[in-house]
């Protein structure tokens, strides 16, 4: 049995979405550990795209166990609107395939207008969030006052427990000269979804230790990328959540004995979507070209994404903070049609030169990166299955980029289709 944490190594939007699928299919299990539905995952399957954001990509799979643990916040009526979507393309979804932790925090309609106000507010200084309420009920959870999927099973528990949120959150719309959340109102309207999300619902510590008995290969997914963790991303251009390869222990309710092996997902260049630091972006013609082939745009937000060269310096970081084990490269493809390809080596910060991201957000803002070019291979390389087949500079590209990193490449993706992967090393069979 082996177990393995799928993560980001960027900001995100790497293509985890079809790299979690396609190890599905050797897995018995897959398990969201964190984030909410800010975090897009786009399948392309059989000619069909899936667009999901708080299921686990393994839903696509038959035969396959998908499950949202309790270090995800859950807007149950944006879940009841993706399942119903899925179904709607022949996925099927029920309570032998799917499973909801208990003690899963829920997203309120309150989360989400606090976010917006606070990002209209900010200005000039805003974080970019999808708006979706993430980062407030988060906040909840931490302060002890969140509503849980547990709470739904009892009438008079979740009176109690929305007083209690609303206490606080009224206390700050007042201030704000914003309405009051109406407490009858807002419980009359959880009670009428409550039996659709409590028929999910278990405790998932403990299936968990069931699969592990059963010797289940699990596969943790994780949202958003390394750089976007609340502790070791640019803080504070960051998610509210850990997206570290750690939190999947705590996100789930398992020991890290539980983690065998941690595959980062890796863009052959950079991309992010929003505010903050981002220290090899492209703001000329060859940053729109990577804008445009690589269809650089959000899942979830159909946001742009800026574009810059592959940023070895950050990359090798968060191996080193996530404990990576192995490389999934996707998207060599985009660089098919450029004269040269640059890996940023060092940056250089106030006239020094420096081998990491310094933690200051006002330091990564200044920093300036040293790159090394290569030619580039001008060759299609889309739909190649075999390394061998890639052209040479291709491939000179892709060595030199993994003995930089200091991570072995485990897997190539040249297309967003399933089997268009270039496969290295397994994971499962390590």
């Amino acid at each position: 049995m082996k177990n393995i944490v799928v993560v980001g190594s960027q900001w995100g939007d790497e293509g985890k979405g079809k790299i979690v699928d396609w190890l599905s299919d050797q897995a018995d299990v897959v398990i969201r550990f964190q984030g909410g539905h800010n975090a897009g995952h786009t399948l392309v399957i059989d000619d069909v795209t899936y667009k999901l954001r708080l299921l686990p990509s393994g839903i696509v799979r038959k035969n396959k166990i998908s499950v949202i643990g309790n270090g995800v916040v859950v807007d149950p009526w944006a879940l009841l609107d993706e399942i119903k979507e899925i179904k709607l393309k022949g996925v099927e979804v029920n309570e032998n395939n799917f499973i909801i932790s208990d003690s899963a925090t829920l997203i309120l309609p309150f989360h989400k207008e606090m976010d917006e106000i606070r990002e209209d507010a900010a200005g000039k200084g805003k974080i970019g969030t999808t708006r979706r309420g993430i980062g407030p009920a988060y906040e909840d959870k931490v302060g002890r006052r969140s509503i849980r999927v547990m709470d739904l099973r009892s009438e008079s528990n979740l009176d109690h427990r929305l007083k209690n949120v609303l206490l606080h959150h009224n206390a700050i719309r007042k201030g704000l000269g914003k309405k009051k959340y109406k407490k009858d109102e807002l419980k009359k309207q959880l009670l009428k979804i409550a039996p659709e999300i409590l028929k999910f619902s278990q405790p998932v510590w403990l299936k968990i230790d069931e699969f592990k008995k059963r010797k289940k290969k699990i596969l943790f997914e994780g949202a958003q990328g390394i750089l976007l963790d609340v502790d070791h991303g640019t803080y504070p251009f960051v998610t509210s959540s850990n997206t570290v390869a750690a939190s999947a222990a705590t996100g789930t309710g398992c020991g890290p004995d539980s983690i065998q092996y941690v595959l980062g997902i890796t863009k052959s260049y950079t991309t992010r979507v929003g505010e903050g630091p981002f220290p090899t972006e492209l703001k000329d013609k060859i940053g729109r070209f990577l804008g445009k082939k690589g269809k650089e745009f959000g899942t979830v937000t159909s946001r742009k994404r800026r574009c810059g060269w592959f940023d070895g310096v950050l990359v090798r970081q968060t191996i080193k903070v996530s404990g990576i084990n192995g490389i999934a490269l996707t998207k060599l493809d985009v660089l098919d049609e450029l004269d040269e390809i640059k890996i940023c080596v060092q940056y250089e910060l106030n006239g020094k030169k420096i081998n990491y991201l310094p933690a200051a957000a006002e330091d990564q803002l200044k920093i300036k990166p040293i790159y090394k070019v290569f030619e580039g291979w001008k060759s299609p390389t889309k739909g190649i299955k075999n390394i061998e087949s890639l052209p040479s500079n291709a491939k000179k590209y892709i060595f030199a980029l993994e003995d930089f990193i200091g991570a072995k490449i485990s897997s190539i993706s040249t297309s967003p289709k399933r089997e268009d992967t270039i496969l290295l090393e397994n994971p499962f069979d390590l």
